[in-house]
Order: C-alpha cells, then structure tokens, then sequence
C-alpha cells in the first residue's frame, strides 16, 4: 500500500484502516460504511476499516482517490506496472475505448482510470461542442402573446378571460434543448465538483461557460434505457456512456456534503475471462468460432424452474468443442479446488469436449496437464489441463502469447490466422 496526499493505491483483497497508523480518516471511514449499506459489493467492513474484494479501480471519497489494482504475484508489488496493466486489459476488452472520435491521443499522463474516463469525457463534449451542438424538436405549451401552433381552447379561457392579449397555446420548438443535452450538462457540473486534476479545471470551465445551460433532471437507469441514437445523435453515444458511468455511480453525502463517494470498480474475475476471450478472438485459428457465456439447462426441477451452465469461454473447430474457464487468482504450487474440477468435468460431459482447461494468469512453468478418473472401469481420455499464463507488461505481447499458449494447447503445430468473430 501506498499513499500521497489525497491518493491511496492498494492491491486487490487488501485492507485500509482509519485510526493510528491508518491512511483513512474518521470521517471518508464512514462514507465508506454508508456506501457499504447501499449493498455495494466492493468492500467488506472491517475493525476500524475496510477490506477489498476481487474488485480492482477507483473509489473517490471526497477529493480523496483510493486506487485499487490487481495483482496476480503475491510478491510483485509494482504500482505503476499493475496501472498499466489494468488500463491495458480495460482497453482490449473495449471498457474503455481510448479511440475516441475526436483524438486517439491523450494530453495527460492518467494516475488512476478515474483520470482517463474524466479526459475522454471532456474531450468527446469539446468535438461535440465544436462540431456543433445537435437541435431536436419538442413539443411546449403555454401562454404566447402571438398566436402560434394550435390554441388550447380550454385552458385559453381558464387563464387568458381577463387577458386578451394572450394565447394559450401547443407549439413546436427546434433547439438544443433536450435530453441528451441535459445529461451531458449535469455531468460536466459533476466533473468540476469532484475532479481533482489541475491540468482539467480549465477544460471544464471552458466547456460549462460556452456550454449552453440546460434544466436539471433527475438520472436513473431508466432515464438511459430510454434514448434511442439514430445517425445524426449516434456521435454523443461515447460521451453519454461515459456520463452514465459518471451519474450513476455518484452517491453524494447528505450529511455534510464533504465526503461524496465515485466508484468505478471492474469484477477482475469478469475481466479476465473478458481480456482472454478477446486476445482469442484477435486472431483465430482457421474455421474455428469463439464464443462466451453459451448457456445450456442441465436440471429443471419439479416447479418447473431450470439451471443453466454457462462456461466462460467456448471454443469450436470443426466438429470439436473445446471448454475454458477463466479464473483470476494465484495457485501457488496447489491444484485447482474440487468444485473447480467437478465443474471441468460437468462441462466435458455436457458438451462432449475434447478437451477442457482452467486458466489461470501465473508462470507458464506450473502448467500441467491432467485427466480425470473413468466413472467405469476404462481410459482416462477426458483431459483437463491446467494452464497458467504469464503476465507481460506490453499488452499487445500478452496478447499474443495467450493466444499461442491457448491454440497451441487446443491444436498443437496448428497456426493462427488473421481474423475476428
């Protein structure tokens, strides 16, 4: 662990406490508590602090940044190594889509992820800004002093028996004002509270004075659910991803205002699987598909409700099927648990696997090869390997041995081709 001032940097499953000898205060621990109680999965509460789960990113308590990274050595400790390495992973897995529509270069140097999504949200409202904001139709109603679209009799005659010169009416307006708009608004207001980046307080500010002030709404999912981008909005869809991201996860302290809370934290377990399926799909051996998550019912019960398994990764060449499970965590010499193995085997049988294999990032060395046990009397030919991938720094090379070890593995002397699903 490591801390500067306002900036914390811990590894995953490790623990921070308040108190003599802590990195937090009195006060961000009971933020952090309250954003416990919202049911977050991030954390657990601990004596006088908190411990982290398999949940790796940036949780923003006030103007504090506690940073979160992962690590697959116990004894490699690296600060800088395990940022790039997650900026890395969130970038091939397209989390974060660092080609932006208006740049695919940066202008700073990020400390946390929290600094790329708050700069590639500036720099997709500043192409925005500059290309020129989009004009929408919408409908208003009210009293006019010229009789334009259609005269609402009723509630002309309400409001207006006294006023003469006035006309209630229902008419149409084309301008700026609209929802996309209005959430890209509130999000800016955010970023210039809580952003705590010098080299971004101007951008900010310059984009709120020029950006033209919208009404306040509320923000849920349902609000996001319901946009709808055809050809002429489909260029806010990056900026709008990222305001949700921004809105959504903003839980602000009631009590005092002091101590807000911003998380973006990502499931190592989900990222991983994630990283391996895409550097599988980046160049894939001839005829074969790539796919995840595919679900298939293995028990119903007598109520009627089924269970599915759902294999992270699956793999077909030809008329072979071939099963992987992604798993971020060390073994250290030991074998995969039994729940583990038992699962493998569920797999093979389920889906007449030729071969099935857990994965693990780690030293290639401690791969090993296995079969199970016959039910009956007869070979061992159900093979479930264990292969353990080593984590480089460049992740364009990490890509590219996953994907030599993985197919080499699934068909040995075979090459890999150029190619996507």
């Amino acid at each position: 662990m490591s801390k500067a001032k306002d900036h914390i940097t811990v590894f995953e499953h490790a623990s921070i406490r308040a108190g003599s000898g802590g990195c937090l205060t009195d006060a961000q621990l009971k933020a952090l508590q309250t954003y416990f109680g919202k049911g977050i999965p991030y954390f657990q509460l601990i004596h006088r602090g908190v411990k982290f789960n398999q949940f790796v990113g940036v949780i923003q308590v006030g103007r504090t940044v506690i940073e979160v990274l992962p690590k697959a050595d116990k004894y490699e400790s690296d600060n800088a190594k395990w940022r790039k390495i997650l900026i890395g992973m969130l970038k091939a897995v397209g989390s974060f889509d660092i080609q932006s529509t208006s740049s695919s270069h940066l202008k700073i140097k990020p400390n946390t992820i929290l600094d790329l999504y708050f700069e590639q949200f500036i720099k997709e409202v500043e192409y925005l800004q500059n290309s020129g904001l989009i004009k929408k139709y919408r409908k208003k109603e009210g009293n006019q002093t010229a009789l334009k679209g259609s005269l609402q009799f009723n509630k002309h005659i309400q409001q207006n028996l006294t006023h003469q010169e006035r006309f209630f009416v229902r008419y149409t307006n084309y301008d700026v004002n609209h929802t996309l708009h209005s959430i890209l608004y509130k999000a800016l207001r955010l970023l210039k509270r809580i952003n705590t980046r010098p080299a971004l307080l101007s951008r900010v500010g310059s984009l709120l004075l020029h950006f033209p002030e919208m009404p306040d709404i509320k923000v849920s999912d349902a609000t996001f659910s319901k946009l709808v981008f055809n050809r002429k909005t489909l260029v806010y869809k990056k900026a709008i991803e990222i305001a949700r991201l921004l809105l959504l996860q903003y839980h602000p302290d009631l009590s005092n205002g002091r101590n807000n809370v911003l998380a973006l934290m990502f499931d190592m377990n989900n990222l991983w699987e994630k990283f391996v399926l895409a550097s599988l799909r980046k160049n894939k051996l001839e005829g074969s598909t790539v796919t995840d998550r595919t679900s298939k019912l293995f028990w119903q019960s007598s109520k009627g409700k089924n269970s599915k398994m759902i294999p992270d990764i699956l793999m077909e060449i030809g008329d072979e099927r071939i099963v992987l499970d992604t798993k971020w965590k060390s073994l250290n010499g030991y074998n995969p648990s039994s729940s583990d193995l038992r699962q493998m085997y569920v797999y093979h049988e389920y889906y007449s696997a030729k071969k099935v294999a857990l994965v693990y990032p780690g030293p290639s060395e401690e791969s090993r090869g296995g079969t199970f046990y016959p039910v009956k009397d007869g070979p061992m030919d159900k093979e479930c390997s264990v292969i353990l991938l080593p984590v480089e720094n460049d992740i364009k090379e990490w890509q590219r041995v996953i994907r030599e070890r993985l197919y080499g593995w699934v068909n040995p002397g075979a090459n890999s081709v150029e190619g996507s699903s």
